[in-house]
């Protein structure tokens, strides 16, 4: 179990230092260190064909943008967030992300690929979001991470069903991101996130289309 960082004695200085280091820490390739095991490890490393493996990888490069998206919203919440409880939920989920981070990462490795060159572009547009979300309200900030769990969930749903059936360790590694995606989406609901307006989840939805579209193959 991580340890949660208190810095609410910190300066907007030094917390703005340590979402650059996060940063670094997100886009850089290999800089990303996993905490738990990738469940791809117990997985069976089925032979997948030059047009499988071209397809597993887009997918799993979509998943790992997703990743870094989700790393600079929390980022950028926790930077904005009022209640301190609320920047240590915040804290706490992006901590676990960078498990997804770092087993996305390896299983494009694998796959002899690589993560997406738009990355540090989708990570600004995220932190800034976020960062607009937390000045908004704890509430608004909460419920848009309620939402983007849900989003997410949705879209990794849908990978699972386009990758090749027999890329068992693509698939663990999806499905072990389902349980935890719900788990941070209902924790951020359950600590008072509010229900988003439907012209706002559905320009989530718009924006998620055009990243999806974008890192499948850049």
């Amino acid at each position: 179990m991580r340890a949660t960082d208190n810095r609410d004695h910190y300066s907007l200085a030094d917390r703005l230092i340590l979402q650059l280091d996060q940063a670094l820490h997100t886009l850089v390739p290999g800089s990303s260190h996993a905490q738990r095991v990738s469940p791809a490890g117990k997985a069976d490393g089925s032979e997948l064909s030059d047009e499988e493996r071209r397809l597993a990888a887009g997918l799993m490069r979509i998943n790992h943008t997703g990743e870094v998206c989700a790393q600079a919203l929390y980022q950028g919440q926790s930077l904005t967030a009022r209640l301190p409880d609320v920047r240590d939920t915040m804290n706490h989920a992006a901590a676990e992300e960078v498990d997804h981070l770092a087993w996305c990462e390896t299983r494009l490795k694998e796959l002899d690929s690589r993560p997406s060159l738009l990355n540090p572009a989708f990570y600004a547009m995220s932190f800034g979001l976020g960062a607009v979300a937390g000045m908004i309200g704890d509430k608004w900030s909460l419920g848009f991470v309620g939402e983007t769990e849900k989003q997410v969930c949705e879209h990794l749903e849908e990978h699972l069903e386009l990758l090749p059936p027999h890329d068992h360790k693509s698939r663990a590694v999806i499905q072990q991101m389902i349980v935890d995606e719900q788990k941070h989406g209902d924790s951020a609901m359950a600590a008072g996130g509010a229900e988003l307006p439907l012209p706002v989840t559905a320009g989530m939805k718009l924006m998620a289309g055009v990243m999806k579209t974008l890192t499948k193959r850049v």
